[in-house]
């Protein structure tokens, strides 16, 4: 058989987006060219539907198919089949599939074997039949609550939506479970039914496994690793924060304040993070500690370090975040990230902002009273003088607006003092308004002031600069500007020599 090319990274299309989701029909890409995927509008369900599409297999193809299956469960070795590139994993699969086809004496088609291979690489190198969502850009997350239900995905433009995969067997769904506990490095049995672990790429996989604990059967829910996360210029796209709001963090990070982003489950949160991470100047150095890795940033300096489950039942080996963290102040970092504080950690964290680290982090509260209350009660217990070291609290929330799901920047409040007894003195410079869908922003930011008292620059110069990056963010964004590394070169450049940016894209300061 000829050398078989599959393209696991095919154009990355631009979505149409529109308020009346009964006019939503697109299709694109998946896996090249083998795949793709229908979204369009059920009529009959009144829902958005994500069909994918894959080669249609004759009866003949089909037994052809098993019969390789079968063999190949014999003789390949999973060890390869899991740890290489996906171009020589595919290549291996391939000459073993025509080694078979030889030896067996089977008449295949180069047509037909070239569509029975999809299959095999989709199940014996990629996670079966939801191998297509994982290698969309677009989904997020992937939920299967049990058999004979749909599999549901949440997508970047069309959020929840209901898709044409069902598992009908209690027997299939485990075997898959199983397949995921593999993957994780992990095991899941019937006195072990619970999976909490991730996948080879980052992906945060939660499985069940038996119908003791999950009554339809075995479940999963995939958190998606993102490799190219949405860059600062794309959230304006989106309409989850205001170009001032980003120019705002681009200031407060270049001057090393301190920023945490709070909100609900699946709110933005490290999505925001994320963005806000390209305005850190491209000489700093920065360390970053996760749970799960899921930070991706455009530069060279910088240390991404992930906890580490322990092992047995002593707990051995095991790697927390508070150790990460300890241990992250002797590498002498410029800025500080932590994906998610939620534990004893949090006290290095503020230690670390008061001694002159600048920090970002994430955690979840929908307020700066509930943060507040977070950080000073169990587990975590900082003394609320210690949060006066924050500088800045970004509140992430899902919203509704024209009826479609979607994140906003809701605010982003200032912490002006917290006294002994937790009260707080707060200043809420900007706000989204859900009743017309519109940010606003005061002309009085106190961050502002601590820069101007701690730098010497003046106020003046400070506002000036927070509308003319707010102005070249938009004109990033008119000139569709998206692409990850490109805009991490601009804002780069902009560090280096503001004026050629400035001129380059035709402002005026």
């Amino acid at each position: 058989m000829n050398k078989i090319s599959i393209n696991l990274n095919p154009t990355i299309p631009q979505l149409p987006k529109t308020e009346d989701k009964t006019n939503i029909n697109v299709r694109y890409t998946l896996i090249s060219p083998y795949v793709s995927v229908h979204i369009y509008w059920d009529k009959k369900n009144s829902e958005l539907v994500y069909e994918i599409e894959e080669p249609h297999l004759i009866n003949e193809e089909k037994n052809l198919l098993k019969i390789l299956e079968r063999n190949l469960n014999e003789l390949i070795n999973i060890d390869v089949i899991i740890d290489n590139t996906p171009e020589s994993m595919i290549d291996y699969l391939n000459k073993t599939a025509s080694l078979l086809i030889e030896e067996l004496n089977l008449k295949i088609s180069e047509d037909s074997y070239r569509k029975i291979f999809y299959y095999l690489f989709r199940d014996f190198i990629g996670l079966n039949e939801i191998e297509p969502m994982v290698k969309d850009y677009f989904i997020e997350d992937i939920e299967c609550n049990g058999i004979n239900t749909p599999v549901y995905v949440v997508h970047r433009v069309y959020r929840n939506m209901r898709t044409n995969l069902f598992y009908r067997s209690i027997d299939e769904l485990s075997n898959f479970v199983e397949k995921l506990a593999q993957r994780c490095g992990k095991y899941v049995s019937y006195a072990n039914p619970l999976l909490d672990g991730s996948l080879p790429d980052g992906s945060r996989v939660n499985a069940t496994y038996t119908t003791d604990i999950t009554s339809r059967g075995p479940t999963f829910t995939i958190r998606k690793f993102t490799k190219i996360p949405w860059t600062p210029v794309q959230l304006i796209g989106m309409r989850t924060v205001s170009p001032e709001m980003l120019a705002y963090f681009w200031i407060l990070l270049e001057h090393k304040l301190n920023v945490l982003i709070t909100g609900g489950t699946a709110s933005g949160k490290t999505t925001l993070l994320n963005a806000i991470a390209f305005f850190i100047p491209p000489e700093a150095r920065v360390v970053s500690i996760e749970d799960t890795r899921e930070l991706n940033l455009p530069r060279e300096n910088w240390l991404p370090s992930v906890a580490r489950m322990s092992f047995g039942a002593q707990k051995i080996g095991e790697v927390d975040l508070f150790s990460l963290l300890k241990n992250s102040f002797r590498q002498n970092p410029d800025y500080v990230i932590v994906g998610e504080v939620r534990g004893k950690e949090a006290y290095v964290l503020f230690q670390g902002m008061a001694s002159g680290h600048s920090s970002i982090g994430t955690v979840h509260a929908d307020s700066v009273d509930t943060l507040i209350k977070r950080l000073e009660t169990p587990p975590i217990e900082l003394s609320p003088t210690l949060i006066n070291v924050l500088d800045s609290v970004a509140i992430m929330s899902h919203a509704v607006v024209n009826k479609q799901q979607t994140r906003k920047l809701r605010e982003v409040t200032e912490i002006i003092n917290v006294d002994k007894s937790g009260n707080a003195v707060i200043h809420t410079p900007f706000l989204w308004n859900p009743y017309d869908d519109s940010f606003y922003f005061r002309r009085e930011i106190k961050a502002f002031e601590k820069i101007s008292n701690r730098y010497g620059t003046s106020l003046e110069n400070l506002y000036k600069e927070l509308y003319i990056r707010a102005r070249l963010l938009f004109e990033m964004y008119r000139k569709e500007i998206f692409d990850f590394y490109q805009t991490q070169k601009i804002i780069n450049e902009y560090y280096k020599n503001p004026a050629a940016v400035i001129s380059a894209f035709g402002l005026t300061q």
